[in-house]
């Protein structure tokens, strides 16, 4: 008895699932407002990549990259060290040396 229920639902979400894609696709006016929109999303996100891209060119400095890079060199150096010693106690611990 449970298993024909189960096969019932299923069917009839199945059956409500395809209606609904179907009622979606025979309306080309709805289609036609989210492109507008999407394209309209784009354009706006584009000109805001450019304007914030162009902002970061001119107001960051070199030096600042340097340091950066300098900084991320020494954190990951420092970070692999630290991730051996972990390694190394919990190979001993696992072990029971």
């Amino acid at each position: 008895m449970g298993s024909r229920f189960f096969l019932a639902l299923f069917l009839v979400i199945l059956v409500l699932g395809n209606e609904v894609q179907g009622n979606q696709e025979d309306d080309p006016g709805s289609l036609a407002l989210l492109g507008t929109v999407q394209g309209s999303l784009l354009s706006y996100w584009t000109s805001a990549k450019e304007v914030a891209k162009d902002l970061y060119q001119k107001t960051y400095p070199i030096s600042m990259d340097e340091k950066l890079r300098d900084m991320y060199s020494k954190s990951s150096a420092a970070m692999s060290t630290y991730a051996g010693i972990f390694t190394d106690q919990l190979l001993t611990l696992l072990r029971g040396e």
